[in-house]
């Protein structure tokens, strides 16, 4: 079968709308976490527990994926799922209004909007993915997918400083004004970056690159049990779930604590936390596009080994994560920006080596069992992500209940999410993948030099 596949510039313009959507779901995870706890003084765990509802509506991401399968066209779940999320996180930010004067019709909007946020999320970024994945040729695939995540990193990083900006001097009708307006402007961009891309695919794109075969691999006709039990079976697929379960728990808990934590310990302003989480996704951006020149153009044993460069990342997170805490105990506001900073290169590194360890993995096993392989280890991620924030929030919570000074409070926590990512670095240093005789490594991504140094 031959068929006209995804040019570079619609790969980009896919990340886009990846990017459209972390503009918005950064204000929720950062911006409006921080307002909750520091200018509203509610419990973290508060935050926690709706941040993780929108991580767990995203259960249905199998349904939204098969809606957009049997209606064969993923653009309108695209644009739907774009709406949806935009008008949930100005949902999101009326509520957080409310809270002060109506705290129950304010919870009961955010609890509401929340849900709204991981439904729009959930939709778009499934159908975005899956767009990808049946239009994007073999050789490209790890490369598409780092830089569809790249991008949605690069909307953290342009959306937290900017709005950072805006919010100061901070009050309720600006935090509704700047939510709404990073909303519109996200659903704008998203919806002419998708416009026409899936029309084009239909038609033949005019595409420089010769259209690729596209074969699909032999499949086991098997229920989903069995062939759930059988990749579970497989000693690298397992250790891996593992490993992603505990490397994301540990990247998702300190997500949601570190602006409070400057807020209540050094005394910032929304606005100056704001930006340090800005700081923090640009790090993410820079260890990212780091280890991607490293691993692809570079290359060698050392550099070009996705495998070191994930146990590298999580140990450089542990030393960020110490540092910080140390901050905090030395009142050393001055080198706390270097600290986070530190923190963003070091996750950024460990996430797209472990996203080039992952496309490489998943072939591995044989048996054409590669989705099976990622949708446990996307569950894997997305059940760690929704326990995360309430795993640190809590933690916090009760460590303040125990210790007097907050300032304590946060350096045991830190502490503690330093540890799963020492831990994680272990698990990820005991991983031996065998490439199968019909997968071998140099083939799962068509010689792909990122997914070729596992």
């Amino acid at each position: 079968m031959t068929s006209n596949l995804f040019s570079w510039l619609a790969i980009v313009r896919l990340g886009l709308v990846q990017t459209a959507l972390g503009a918005i779901v950064v204000l929720m995870t950062s911006t409006i976490n921080r307002v909750m706890v520091v200018e509203l003084s509610l419990p973290a765990i508060v935050p926690g527990l709706l941040i993780a509802l929108h991580y767990g509506v995203q259960i249905l991401r199998p349904a939204w994926g098969y809606g957009s399968d049997m209606g064969r066209r993923r653009t309108p779940w695209i644009i739907g799922g774009m709406a949806v999320l935009a008008l949930g996180a100005t949902g999101v930010a009326i509520a957080t209004a409310l809270i002060a004067s109506h705290p129950v019709l304010g919870l009961s909007l955010a609890t509401l909007s929340f849900g709204f946020v991981g439904m729009g999320a959930g939709s778009a970024g499934t159908s975005v993915l899956a767009l990808l994945a049946s239009s994007v040729s073999p050789a490209r695939r790890a490369a598409a997918a780092t830089t569809v995540w790249i991008m949605m990193i690069f909307g953290f990083a342009i959306t937290a400083p900017l709005a950072g900006h805006f919010l100061d001097p901070f009050s309720n009708l600006r935090l509704i004004a700047v939510t709404a307006s990073v909303a519109a402007i996200a659903f704008s961009v998203a919806v002419l970056a998708i416009f026409g891309v899936e029309r084009r695919l239909a038609q033949g794109e005019p595409n420089r690159d010769k259209p690729v075969a596209v074969s699909k691999p032999a499949v086991q006709k098997q229920s989903f049990r069995d062939a759930f039990a059988q990749v579970w079976s497989e000693p690298a697929a397992r250790q891996f779930t593992i490993f992603i379960f505990v490397s994301m728990l540990a990247y998702s808990a300190q997500e949601l604590i570190i602006e409070p934590f400057a807020g209540i310990v050094f005394g910032m302003t929304p606005g100056t936390t704001t930006k340090l989480s800005g700081l923090q996704h640009s790090g993410v951006l820079m260890g990212m596009l780091g280890v991607t020149l490293a691993a692809s153009v570079i290359g060698g044993k050392i550099l070009g080994s996705l495998r070191l460069w994930t146990i590298a990342g999580c140990i450089a997170s542990c030393l960020a994560l110490v540092a910080i805490a140390a901050c905090g105990l030395a009142d050393a506001g001055s080198l706390l920006r270097a600290g986070i900073f530190a923190l963003g290169v070091s996750n950024g590194a460990f996430a797209v080596s472990a996203i080039g360890s992952m496309m490489g993995l998943a072939g591995a096993g044989g048996h054409g069992r590669v989705g099976t392989r990622m949708g446990l280890w996307g569950a894997a991620q997305a059940v760690a992500f929704g326990l995360g924030g309430c795993v640190g929030t809590f933690a916090v919570d009760v460590a303040r209940h125990i210790v007097e000074a907050p300032v304590t409070a946060y350096a045991i926590v830190f502490s503690g999410e330093a540890l799963m990512f020492l831990a994680a670095a272990v698990l990820a240093s005991r991983i031996r993948p065998k490439a199968s005789a019909t997968s071998p490594r140099n083939a799962i991504v068509g010689g792909d030099p990122i997914a070729a140094h596992i």
